[in-house]
């Protein structure tokens, strides 16, 4: 069972991966990833920073949109969610996804996005 938090109370490590992602600037946010990291996105499974890198890029490059943080929630200290709202020329134009954080220490061990 997950409990709502305030946005700003996200580990350190979360917001500035965020705020790195969102600015698409790729070498800060793979810097706060594990080196044997693992990212599903789109069904899609990325492992290691090499393939996370890869996935960083294309996301950067592949559509144009705007992120709202909305919501934040945790499950453990080790498990985080950060709901975004997403709009843009991306098919649908709209959408809400939840970024499913494990942690290890200060670094991110897997993320899930998922609608």
């Amino acid at each position: 069972m997950s409990e709502a938090i305030d946005t700003r109370e996200l580990p350190a490590v979360i917001t500035g991966y965020l705020t790195a992602h969102q600015a698409r600037d790729l070498d800060p946010a793979l810097a706060w990833y594990t080196e044997d990291a693992v990212v599903t996105d789109e069904g899609r499974t990325h492992r290691g920073k090499p393939e996370i890198r890869a996935w960083l890029a294309r996301a950067a490059s592949q559509y144009t949109y705007t992120t709202t943080l909305v919501a934040a929630h945790r499950v453990d200290h080790e498990h985080y969610v950060a709901v975004h709202h997403l709009e843009g020329d991306f098919p649908g134009g709209v959408a809400d996804l939840r970024f499913r954080f494990t942690l290890d220490g200060d670094r991110i061990a897997e993320l899930v996005i998922e609608p």
